[in-house]
């Protein structure tokens, strides 16, 4: 039996939900930083698939992959250093608990 796309498309799709229900679910801010990076990551895997599947000698996915990949390694260094600063000012991370907006 031979891998293909659909393996990998399921593969994306589990960990895309994976992360939305962590991004959705959990209550830590630390906990909804590493979800989100597990649907980027999900994503990741479905355009680099469809980049080799669909249309094999362009590199298409995996340049998106790589641009994903930085801003996802930039939206992490500035997330922590937020989650950082939130705990210094209210000593918690809990999502629910941090209400900046309010007066």
């Amino acid at each position: 039996m031979a891998i293909g796309l659909e393996h990998y498309l399921v593969l994306s799709a589990l960990l895309f939900s994976i992360g939305l229900y962590g991004a959705f679910a959990k209550r830590n801010a630390i906990a909804i930083l590493m979800s989100i990076e597990l649907m980027l990551n999900g994503v990741n895997i479905a355009m680099v698939a469809f980049s080799r599947y669909i249309v094999p000698l362009m590199l298409t996915g995996q340049v998106f992959a790589i641009f994903v990949m930085v801003v996802a390694a930039a939206e992490t260094a500035v997330g922590l250093a937020i989650v950082i600063t939130i705990y210094r000012e209210r000593e918690t991370i809990d999502a629910t608990r941090i209400n900046l907006l309010k007066w």
